[in-house]
């Protein structure tokens, strides 16, 4: 394995030709780039920054077996890969000179590249978070089901739509990776988030869904705000936009959750979603000439 046969473009329509295959083949490991590319062919090459995203593929005897993407300034995004493969592509972002701020990935990936990096540069990782990658099996709604109903949002939820998005980023310890106008015009274009409002109409929590992409997606973000949990909330309108979704006759639909929040884990597992796959972000610090 070399270096070289990794090969990098800022070429998002060359990029899809050529991966698109290997990212289908396996919608849910891949369901972030799924995700993130398609608001980017959709949405402009600028929707999570100033800064012109990179996309890379490993290829052997013809075929892609890997693929990676960084939308700077954020952490490098990578499918899953042996230990030679990670070594090997720690070595071309060197080779391009590329800054690899952090890492996320399945979690035995994530490790074999923080180790590589820290080879290849003498960066050492820490970890950001731990994940957990979820798929939904059979629906079950929590009970008891708190008053209220779910509601598709609208125009006129823009402005709460952008606060809570706000809180949520602070809540989770994580910088929005989309300015806030744009990501809830981008929301409310194609309906994706559902309040749960109280008999009195006022936004409980809300639960958003990723669109379309390979037949899955993916519900994100799941919010209430710290002065109303514990009520149910939360429960109610994943388990409706759930729904949802599989009455739209889409059977893959995917959530993520912050391993340290056993609440949330907890709820996710009563509603009917399994484990998949454990993942891992790390931050880098001290890398030489980067």
């Amino acid at each position: 394995m070399r270096p070289d046969d990794w090969y990098c473009t800022q070429d998002l329509t060359a990029f899809l030709s050529h991966a698109g295959g290997f990212l289908r083949s396996r919608p849910d490991l891949h369901t972030v780039i799924l995700t993130v590319t398609e608001t980017l062919r959709t949405g402009g090459l600028r929707a999570y920054g100033d800064e012109a995203p990179v996309f890379g593929a490993l290829e052997l005897d013809g075929q892609v077996r890997a693929a990676y993407f960084r939308t700077p300034p954020y952490r490098l995004n990578i499918t899953p890969l042996t230990p030679e493969e990670a070594e090997a592509l720690a070595a071309h972002l060197v080779a391009l000179g590329h800054q690899v701020p952090g890492v996320i990935a399945a979690r035995e990936t994530a490790e074999a590249f923080a180790a590589a990096w820290r080879r290849q540069t003498g960066a050492r990782g820490t970890v950001g978070q731990r994940q957990r990658l979820y798929r939904l099996g059979n629906l079950t709604v929590p009970q008891p089901v708190p008053a209220g109903r779910a509601r598709i949002v609208g125009k006129k939820d823009r402005e709460q739509l952008m606060r809570w998005y706000g809180e949520f980023g602070e809540a989770v310890g994580d910088h929005a990776s989309r300015e806030a106008a744009a990501w809830a015009d981008s929301r409310i274009a194609y309906g994706g988030i559902t309040f749960w409002e109280g008999e009195d109409g006022s936004p409980l929590s809300m639960a958003g869904v990723t669109p379309v992409v390979a037949g899955q997606v993916r519900i994100a973000p799941v919010y209430t705000p710290a002065h109303l949990r514990g009520r149910g909330y939360a429960g109610a309108v994943t388990a409706a936009v759930s729904r949802t979704v599989l009455a739209s006759g889409i059977r893959e639909l995917l959530l993520f959750t912050d391993l340290a929040n056993q609440t949330s884990n907890g709820l996710y597992q009563r509603i009917g979603y399994r484990a998949v796959a454990d993942f891992a972000a790390y931050d880098f610090r001290g890398a030489r000439g980067f």
